[in-house]
């Protein structure tokens, strides 16, 4: 098995595109008005209209309505995003920290109030296992 993708459903494909390629740097692939995908090496960050649920079943999802998940991506530089990222995110949920578990985390929220994490590996153990999933 092999993990290939977050699905986000949102009310407005374009101002998410438009967010997730302003903090990540990447350019999306925009399929039609109702999906797009912004893939990294490990990784697709897909982005579906409300629309789109119909086609997995009525109801089945809703957009701006994430509690539960953190959208997580792996930066080289925490404290060089968050110097930059202050232009694309208007408050950040936490500032660069180091977390417990070897993790330097930077949280903010995007348009549709998913939270999203940039990280990078700190301590040993943490650089370890990462550098072991490449």
């Amino acid at each position: 098995m092999n993990f290939i993708s977050v699905r986000v459903i949102t009310s407005d494909v374009s101002r998410l595109v438009e967010f997730y390629e302003g903090v990540t740097g990447l350019k999306a692939t925009r399929y039609t008005e109702d999906f797009a995908e912004l893939a990294t090496p490990a990784c697709t960050l897909a982005i579906g209209s409300e629309r789109t649920v119909t086609l997995f079943g009525a109801g089945s999802a809703r957009s701006a309505d994430n509690h539960s998940c953190i959208i997580e991506f792996r930066v080289d530089d925490v404290d060089k995003e968050y110097g930059r990222l202050e232009r694309f995110v208007g408050a950040f949920v936490q500032k660069p920290t180091t977390m417990p578990w070897g993790n330097r985390s930077l949280l903010f929220r995007d348009p549709d109030g998913n939270l999203v994490n940039f990280f990078a590996p700190v301590s040993a153990e943490a650089i370890k296992k990462f550098d072991a999933r490449v």
